[in-house]
């Protein structure tokens, strides 16, 4: 049985206004996150205008435990529903994700017609570490795994701060995601709409070779990729000192994402 969701951890859905009210946003969090992270930045391009759909991933947002029985396919059927709601009452839909909610997003862009993408220290690279090669068999042994033994550091936020994520991880579940990046990287040829890579140059927790390697994947043609350096931000960038940048670059990428189709 689920827990109750935490204070802030509640998906959000909301009507676009004005020029904008057209032009949809969805927002993915991460792994072991919650919309917590990606608030403040939904809030802040529904300011402008812009329809939003941010969803709670399944087994995120309550209690560790809830993420046991749930897997990758589980997150991306989710992230297909909010795009299909967002669908159905805007014209235009530009995806953005961080960390996990960022590799969503690519595979949403190989699949799914979307005016534009954005990756915020986005994972596509395989995890190293002795803990994620021995992750099969831990899977099998311990169902329950502290965060910080697989790698993932809490509150990467840079001015401090809490995301209000996880301590302990569902071991399965995480290796459910470890599994599907080399899937992931195979189709990346199949993502082909104007796409916007940000990454924290100083990221404790996803590497930014990741998003460094994002435009040589993807199949969109190099004059509709953009690439944003953050230099004042760690990995949970949207709860850190370039979320106005990030607000003001997404915003504008996705305006200009919608006046391209």
């Amino acid at each position: 049985m689920s827990h109750a969701v935490r204070p802030g951890a509640e998906p959000l859905s909301r009507e676009g206004s004005g020029a904008l009210a057209q032009v949809g946003i969805l927002l993915l969090h991460g792994f072991t996150g919650s919309p917590v992270s990606l608030r403040p930045l939904a809030e802040l391009l529904s300011k402008r205008g812009f329809a939003i759909e941010m969803p709670r991933l399944p087994g995120h947002g309550t209690q560790p435990r809830d993420l046991l029985p749930y897997r990758y396919d589980d997150w991306l059927k989710e992230a297909l529903a909010a795009l299909a709601r967002l669908r159905a009452r805007t014209q235009h839909v530009v995806a953005v994700g961080l960390s996990m909610g960022g590799s969503l997003v690519l595979d949403l862009a190989c699949s799914e017609k979307l005016d534009g993408a954005v990756t915020i220290n986005a994972q596509v690279l395989d995890r190293g570490g002795v803990i994620v090669k021995l992750a099969p068999l831990i899977e099998k042994l311990v169902p329950m795994a502290p965060a910080s033994a697989a790698g993932l550091i809490k509150n990467d936020i840079k001015k401090g701060g809490d995301e209000d994520a996880y301590d302990w991880v569902a071991a399965a579940a995480g290796n459910s995601f470890v599994r599907e990046l080399p899937k992931l990287r195979a189709r990346l040829g199949e993502a082909r709409c104007p796409l916007l890579v940000a990454y924290s140059r100083d990221d404790h927790s996803v590497p930014p070779a990741n998003s460094q390697a994002i435009p040589g994947m993807v199949g969109t043609p190099a004059e509709k990729i953009s690439v944003l350096e953050l230099l004042d931000s760690y990995h949970v960038a949207t709860l850190d000192n370039d979320l106005p940048l990030l607000d003001e670059r997404i915003a504008a990428f996705a305006e200009s994402c919608s006046k391209r189709s």
